[in-house]
């Protein structure tokens, strides 16, 4: 790798519920604009164009891009998953330091449908058939319970069996995400625990809702940052993907959920980067339920297996402890536009280095972590640093 990344600029717009939020490609642009005013370049400087959406037809991509400018610039479009908006990111990272292109922009976009998250092609085998078959031996008939909060609701009453946990603590971290959140309300635990019950450890208020919203980033070549005058104040450090292995399906839900890919992931960018987890003072986590967090915490190795509980009861997973998790206020806050969620991440942490996150600036940050899970399956990780 000859060059190194850096994140020259960031933009997002608003999340918005599907039924008051702009079509996708309004909402791409948006961001798009946004990003390439923070780095104070053009859309005629972008080398590559990588576009992550799930829900959508092929090219939207291009028709969003379309609406800021037509440069001739190739537009590759990206699915997999939750985790799309951080493989965007991921490819964009990867064009720079290989050196095939110095200024290159991820963007990712979203427009959601009501209600829980459905698969939309029942013509053809689906891309979940092996974690069904994990989860449907697990739980048996459960009737009509959406598959996510089976998947990740079974995973968090796993946590518990393994290490005595009373599910009750999941609520805390509803409470945490939403007291600095910029776009709900806080709520108490009493509060969380008694919205509506969803599935095992799971009630309404542990569950991110659908919103719709878009986020993109310039990521350029420390060089090209140079020669234009650029800012190139926060880095990519070290970022990795991984894909499900035999484990994942070893009926053991937690794993089932992303557990040992996360792992994998955090463990190659700390290797890399040479960076002990328990020195990063800020994270934005894949927390689409409760469980999910409290689970990333030990695979991400904030904390140690078993000690989520202490974890959060000691205020180690928020502002005065230990890491800040979701600053931003995460998924459970902000909600989760599939395509956006990753590059929404990659924005709060850049904002966060550079001291600029306002009222939920985590004091001198100078090295921050993002995680983005997507089932099927994908895992990336992605260890910023602030440059001097």
């Amino acid at each position: 790798m000859a060059e190194r990344a850096v994140v020259a600029g960031v933009g997002m717009v608003p999340f918005a519920t599907p039924r008051t939020s702009d079509s996708y490609e309004i909402l791409a642009e948006g961001a798009v604009r946004a990003a390439l005013a923070d780095a104070g370049t053009g859309l005629s400087d972008v080398a590559q164009v990588y576009a992550g959406y799930v829900y959508g037809d092929s090219t939207s991509g291009q028709n969003a891009v379309y609406r800021v400018g037509l440069t001739g610039a190739p537009v590759i479009n990206v699915n997999n998953n939750c985790s799309t908006g951080s493989s965007a990111l991921y490819l964009a990272r990867q064009a720079v330091t290989s050196g095939a292109a110095d200024c290159v922009l991820a963007l990712g976009f979203e427009q959601m449908q009501r209600g829980a998250l459905r698969e939309h092609w029942d013509d053809r085998p689906s891309p979940f058939m092996r974690f069904d078959d994990v989860i449907n031996q697990a739980q048996g008939d459960v009737g009509d319970i959406p598959l996510a909060p089976r998947y990740f609701g079974g995973a968090g009453a796993a946590y518990c069996d393994r290490y005595g946990m009373d599910p009750a603590v999941f609520a805390q971290v509803s409470v945490k995400s939403r007291r600095y959140a910029v776009f709900t309300t806080p709520v108490t635990a009493g509060e969380v625990l008694a919205s509506a019950r969803i599935f095992g450890p799971l009630t309404r208020l542990q569950c991110c809702p659908p919103t719709c919203g878009a986020a993109a980033a310039v990521v350029v070549s420390e060089d090209f940052a140079s020669a234009r005058g650029l800012r190139a104040d926060v880095a990519i450090t070290a970022q990795a993907m991984t894909t499900d292995t035999p484990s994942s399906f070893d009926g053991d839900l937690m794993r089932l959920v992303g557990y040992d890919m996360t792992a994998a992931a955090a463990r190659q960018v700390y290797e890399a980067a040479g960076v002990d987890p328990r020195d990063i003072p800020v994270a934005e986590l894949h927390d689409c339920f409760t469980t999910n967090e409290v689970i990333s915490y030990e695979a991400l190795g904030l904390t140690d297996e078993g000690t989520a509980e202490k974890f959060i009861a000691d205020g180690d997973n928020t502002y005065g402890g230990r890491v800040v998790t979701n600053p931003s206020g995460g998924l459970l806050s902000k909600g989760h536009p599939l395509g956006a969620t990753g590059l929404a991440q990659c924005a709060e942490l850049v904002w966060q280095l550079r001291g600029q996150a306002g009222a939920r600036q985590v004091e001198g940050a100078a090295v921050a972590l993002q995680h983005n899970i997507g089932l099927g399956g994908a895992a990336v990780v992605t260890l910023y640093q602030k440059v001097s």
